[in-house]
């Protein structure tokens, strides 16, 4: 288990950059330093700053901005981007109309 105090020692106070007003996820307009404050503030995971921010969780569930924000993650935590755990992916993984999801449940017994 990491120890949060720690890790946030050792990579330092949050200092903004020119960058910061970027946007990374354009689904959830989630910009750049909003994931850099999110990890500054604790969230050390990709799946808690997907929690908190709601990015990867828009119409492209992370196809987009998936890389660039383990990226960003990973530069903000000095580890590699392979050390980063991916998010835990939820069905369905692709965008699903409505209706298809009704003709598949079966018809309703009276």
């Amino acid at each position: 288990m990491i120890d949060i105090r720690e890790k946030l020692d050792a990579i330092g106070p949050y200092v903004p950059a020119p960058d910061d007003d970027m946007l990374v996820c354009r689904c959830e307009e989630v910009t750049k330093g909003e994931i850099r404050q999110a990890v500054h503030a604790g969230m050390l995971t990709i799946e808690e700053i997907r929690r908190f921010l709601r990015c990867g969780m828009g119409l492209c569930q992370g196809q987009t901005c998936g890389k660039l924000v383990k990226g960003i993650v990973a530069r903000e935590l000095r580890v590699s981007p392979l050390d980063i755990e991916p998010a835990t992916s939820r069905a369905p993984m692709r965008p699903t109309e409505m209706r298809i999801l009704a003709r598949d449940g079966g018809e309703a017994h009276e």
